[in-house]
Parts: structure tokens; C-alpha cells; sequence
């Protein structure tokens, strides 16, 4: 090793390591003093990155400089490797929920969604001069005749093509084709007009995160080459369920390219911007999906969250940000950028649109059983009582892999949270681990400590105290493998591309993902196995996590990154501070706004779930959204398409 050797970590059994809060188990705090780096000089770093023996060099003293040698890949680590983060079933009661029946159909289980929320129809946020428009606001509007899909759908386009004009340049889509769009909405219309809409969502307009097959357009990864070398014809599970539903598919939304980045910088399709700030990051990697929502042109978007990619640009546009328990969404159609640790995820407005579209997409243990084969997704679901079954049948175009991530018979029944009954909850206890909580800027951890705060005064809910250990090895642990996920699921098409055709700041990350050894590998799915015995010795004592979403409020979106992206590892590091359990431990997590910093921005707080308690988290999310949300303020770039002002 000689003059690159360091002291590796040795790790004591998990079993011995202290969760009080107590604890002397060192904090650290992520070890980056890389200066941001943009424009010629990313062009500089990637040359030399790519020089042979010399990018190797360079390789080894930035992974010497930020721990992953000492903490991960040469550490001494006593447990053996956790490769999934799969939860079985597990008996753990929830408060005030309704359990889903085994015999509806995706739209059916809306309308059961739908009578799960409280009886206002009124947009629930709407704080100093914020109008947040729901899906059972349009769903009246349209059922009434106020206005039709096809009205609304024309207010979506004049819209984006305001918005994607060079006064605002907002990048909120990579494709949005209005042909399509508007003969979805004709169809939803035609539906109202005869007094048969499919659901709640027929007619409601729905954004999807160009990682997400949704036909007819290409997925394209947020890339220039994607979409060509692997063709989109038919569209992903989660797509077909919503378009089964009668949802209108607006389009594919912005992206960083191939995920591989936190501030949603694209420099082949505009870089998405911040509705409450438009100099100002919308985050990543699902920075479309978070800013089409924040600034009213979807109630609701899909995500994919791999690393916080749906939970963090969803805090930093204000919006609701929902990632469930590993294999409760399927993953049938999603690109496989990261197998271990991403699945789609959903982004709105509210916690009661995150409840709605959550329930229709979601897979439990004997509602619904599909095969695929070259061209269709088939879906069967069986109704009626056991001695007169009734087999029902759905068919959709498709052409994608099945599904295996997760056998059917893991998966729990699904609950639906009653928020009409949210202040009955009782004795529902946060587990806050302090260090770790308060490594934020001064706004966030003050507007988060306030918003605890406020529970407790609300509902009685109270703030445990507790240890979360070794949390910076857990996110070096988690960088290796997606990092190694993705360059393996990527290599057949970067093994035959020219390197020009890759953006240069993933140019680097690429660089540093093809680096990690087997034995960096390994230990990370070591570290996998210690924080999913830590997280399930704190669930012993407590209902959920908290914490704030992310370290620093949306950083600025400067000119010299527009067509280079940058390298920005300290706010990075900071962005994705606490979003890395929810996606290397499969765990479901959500994050709210509660408030926002001195100069307007947007913060969120996260609650952190044990497996299969979405309906838990939904209920505590709404709780904080119904405490917090009358101080929202409006964001400067926002659209109202019911226009009822």
C-alpha cells in the first residue's frame, strides 16, 4: 500500500454498539473539502481522470480523502453481507387504519383511497396566497362541469410552453407531446360527459420521471443515447395502473443524467429550476417530477428514488415526497440503474394526493398476480367470496422483464391510513438522534425542532432520544453499491459508447463508480447488515425516525454548470445527508414542507417508517402538513389550471 496506506476501521460486533442517546459512538460528519468545480474545469478534471495510470492515481487518493478505504473497503467489519434490503412480513399494528380488499382493481382501490380523506374538498394547502389544487378538487370540478379535462389539459400546455420559453427556461419536461395529452384528456372527457370516469384520477394530469417506460415516448435516463439503445414501446407497471385509473399522462420529466447526481443539472435537455426560486436548484434526480408539482401543473408525479431522488427535490420544492417499503411498488419497466437500493416513488402536492396514488400502485401478498410475455403485462385479481370467486382480468401492452424483486408472499396486506381520524392517534413516539439531526444549517434545524415541537403540543407525540451509529459509513457504504449497481447495469451500452455522448460531470461519476473493488462491494453489504440491526433495535422503542430532509436548503443553480454540470461534493454531501436509510435498508419514508428558511426556501422534515407502516407515515405526514401548512407561502412560478381566483 506504501505512501496511500491509512489506519482501516475496525468495528465492533453491532450487538455490543450503544443506541442510547448516551452513546459516546463517534459522529462523523461528511469529511469533503473538494471546492466546487464547473464549467472548463469539470472538462479539465474528466481529462485527466481518464489519463491512464494517472486517473487511477487520482481515483485512489479521492476515495483515500473521503473515508471509503478506511471505512469501507479495507475495513475490519465482523458481520456477514446483507445484499437486499427485502423485509418479510412482520405483525406490527397500525392505529386508525382500514385494510385494502383482496378484490379490487386499481381504480376501485382509489375510490377506497379516496374514502379514507376527510370530507372537505377545498385544496388543503392554501397559506398566503397558496391555492394547492388536489386530485379530488379536480375530480369535483370535472364531475360537476366547472371545467373539463380537455380545458384543463389546454391551461397544462400553454403552461409548459410559458415555461420552457427563455424568460423562465423552468426544463420541467425532456418530452411532453400534446397530441397525446390532449387525446387522453378528449378521452377522460368523454367519460365525465356520459357519467362513467374511472376514478378519482380519470382526467388528472400525472408526471413521469423519464426513467420510467411510459409509451409512447422514449425513456431516455435523462440522457442523449438511452432512449435509442433500449426502446420504450409500452408503458411500466406503475404507468399502466395509473393509465388504468384514466390518468392523464402528461409527459416524461426532467432528470439528472442516469440519477448520477443530487442538483438535477442536465446539459442536454435544460436543467430543471426551482418554482420558489429560479436561480435556484429543483435537486435530483427527480428534479422535474418535484418542480411540475410545485408549480401546479400535476397534483401528483412519479419518481424513482435510489439515493433520495424522489424524498430530496420533493424538500426542496416544498412538496410532498413518498418513497414505500422496498418492493411494495413494482419495478417491472423502471431502467435498473440501481437494483439493490431504487424503486419509483411519488411526488405531490399533498400527503392526502401521496395517499391516493400510492394505493392503486401498490403490490400486496394475494391481490393482484401478473406474467409477462414478449408484448403484454397481464394482470388478474380475483372478487367475490371464496365459494363464488369471480376471476377479473386487465391486460396492457408491454415489454419488459417480470418483476422478481420482491416474491409476492413478503408482502403484507396493505393498510389504508383513516386521516379523518389523525388527532386519535396515541402515543406515537419520534425517534430523533441529535448529532445527526442537528448537522443542518440553522434554519432547518430550527424549523424542524419547531415542527417536533409542534406535534407535541398537538397530539402528545413524543421526541425519543436515541443513537444512531456509524452514519457516514452507512452512506460511503451505499455511494459503492449504487455506484456498482449502476455501471453493472449499464456496462452492454457504455462498453460500445463514445464517451462524448455522456455529460461530464457523470462522466466522472462513472469514472468513480467503475473503481470500487469486490471487497468495497462486500463490506458495504456488511455495513448493510450492522444498520439494519441498528434500525430495527431503535423500531423496538419507537413508531418512526425523524429527521430534517436534507443538510442546506436548495443551493443556487449557477451559469457556469449549465452545460458541464458540476462537481459539488459538499453540498451533495449535505442534500443527501438523510435519505440514505430509506433506500439501503428498503425502508418507506416520507418528507413534508414545514417550513420555510430566511430567504424563502422551502424545508422539509422526514418521518422514516418500519417495513410495510406507509399508512402510519401517511397519517403522521398528514398531521404535520394540517399543523404547518397554513404559512406555506406561494411559489413565484405557479400555475392555477382549475383558475378559480
Amino acid at each position: 500500500m506504501g505512501v496511500f496506506s491509512s489506519s482501516a476501521k475496525v468495528y465492533q460486533p453491532a450487538a455490543e454498539v450503544d443506541l442510547g442517546p448516551s452513546s459516546g459512538e463517534l459522529y462523523i460528519s461528511p469529511n469533503v473539502k473538494a471546492p466546487r468545480v464547473a464549467g472548463l474545469l469539470v472538462k479539465i478534471f474528466v481529462w485527466v481522470l481518464e489519463l491512464p495510470i494517472v486517473g487511477w492515481v487520482l481515483l485512489y487518493i479521492l476515495k483515500k480523502d473521503n473515508l471509503i478505504n478506511k471505512l469501507v473497503s479495507e475495513a475490519e467489519i465482523p458481520e456477514p453481507p446483507l445484499f437486499t434490503a427485502t423485509h418479510s412480513w412482520e405483525d406490527t399494528p397500525e392505529q386508525n387504519v382500514s385494510l385494502t380488499k383482496p378484490d379490487l382493481s386499481p381504480a376501485e382501490r382509489v375510490q377506497e383511497a379516496v374514502s379514507c380523506l376527510p370530507a372537505r374538498l377545498e385544496s388543503t394547502l392554501a397559506g398566503d396566497g397558496l391555492k394547492r389544487w388536489t386530485i379530488r378538487d379536480f375530480s369535483k370540478a370535472y364531475s360537476s362541469g366547472e371545467t373539463t379535462p380537455v380545458q384543463v389539459a389546454k391551461r397544462f400546455l400553454a403552461a409548459v410552453k410559458e415555461s420552457s420559453g427563455p424568460t423562465l427556461n423552468m426544463a420541467f419536461f425532456i418530452s411532453c407531446d400534446p397530441e397525446d395529452v390532449m387525446k387522453q384528456a378528449e378521452e377522460s372527457t368523454l367519460r365525465y360527459q356520459r357519467g362513467a370516469p374511472l376514478s378519482a384520477l380519470d382526467g388528472v394530469l400525472v408526471g413521469v420521471k423519464d426513467e420510467i417506460d411510459c409509451f409512447p415516448y422514449p425513456t431516455t435516463g435523462g440522457t442523449r443515447w438511452l432512449g435509442k439503445a433500449r426502446p420504450c414501446d409500452a408503458d411500466a407497471a406503475c404507468v399502466a395502473q395509473l393509465r388504468a385509473c384514466g390518468a392523464v399522462l402528461a409527459g416524461k420529466t426532467n432528470m439528472h443524467e442516469l440519477g448520477a447526481g443530487t442538483s438535477g443539472i442536465n446539459p442536454h435537455y435544460g436543467s430543471a429550476r426551482n418554482p420558489y426560486n429560479v436561480g435556484k436548484v429543483a435537486g435530483g434526480s427527480s428534479s422535474g417530477s418535484a418542480a411540475v408539482v410545485c408549480a401546479g401543473l400535476c397534483p401528483v408525479a412519479l419518481g424513482v428514488d435510489g439515493g433520495g431522488s424522489v424524498r430530496m427535490p420533493a424538500a426542496l420544492c416544498g412538496v410532498v415526497g413518498f418513497k414505500p417499503t422496498a418492493g411494495r411498488l413494482s419495478s417491472a419497466g423502471v431502467l435498473p440503474l440501481n437494483w439493490t437500493v431504487g424503486m419509483a416513488g411519488i411526488l405531490a402536492g399533498t400527503v392526502e394526493d401521496a395517499a391516493i396514488a400510492f394505493v392503486p400502485l401498490s403490490l400486496t401478498r394475494t391481490n393482484c398476480f401478473s406474467f409477462v410475455d414478449n408484448t403484454h403485462i397481464f394482470f388478474f385479481w380475483i372478487r367475490g367470496s371464496i365459494n363464488e370467486p369471480v376471476c377479473c382480468f386487465m391486460c396492457f401492452s408491454y415489454s419488459a422483464i417480470v418483476d422478481q424483486s420482491q416474491p409476492s408472499y413478503l408482502r403484507p396486506e396493505l393498510n389504508l391510513p383513516l386521516l379523518t381520524s389523525t388527532p386519535s392517534i396515541s402515543n406515537i413516539k419520534l425517534a430523533k438522534s441529535a448529532k445527526w439531526f442537528n448537522d443542518s444549517s440553522d434554519d432547518i434545524r430550527a424549523c424542524c425542532d419547531k415542527a417536533l415541537q409542534t406535534l407535541y403540543t398537538n397530539y402528545g407525540w413524543e421526541t425519543v432520544d436515541v443513537t444512531l451509529p456509524e452514519i457516514e459509513e452507512m452512506r460511503l457504504a451505499h455511494y459503492v453499491t449504487i455506484g456498482s449497481e449502476c455501471t453493472a447495469s449499464l456496462s452492454k451500452y457504455l462498453d460500445k459508447l463514445k464517451r462524448s455522448e455522456i455529460g461530464w460531470d457523470v462522466r466522472v461519476a462513472l469514472g468513480v463508480y467503475g473503481s470500487f473493488s469486490s471487497r468495497a462491494y462486500l463490506n458495504s453489504q456488511r455495513l448493510r447488515n450492522r444498520q439494519m440491526f441498528f434500525h430495527k433495535e431503535i423500531f423496538k422503542t419507537a413508531d418512526v425516525i425523524v429527521s430534517p430532509m436534507t443538510g442546506v436548503t436548495a443551493p443556487a443553480l449557477q451559469d457556469d454548470a449549465l452545460k458541464t454540470g458540476e462537481l459539488d461534493y459538499i453540498n451533495g454531501a449535505a442534500l443527501i445527508r438523510y435519505s440514505i436509510a430509506g433506500n439501503f435498508l428498503g425502508l418507506p419514508a416520507i418528507t413534508v414542507m414545514v417550513g420555510q428558511d430566511k430567504a424563502g426556501l422551502p424545508i422539509g422534515l422526514q418521518f422514516i417508517g418500519r417495513p410495510w407502516s406507509e399508512a402510519t407515515l401517511l397519517h403522521i405526514a398528514f398531521a404535520m402538513q394540517e399543523a404547518c401548512s397554513k404559512n406555506h407561502r406561494k411559489p413565484a412560478v405557479f400555475y392555477d389550471l382549475l383558475k378559480k381566483e
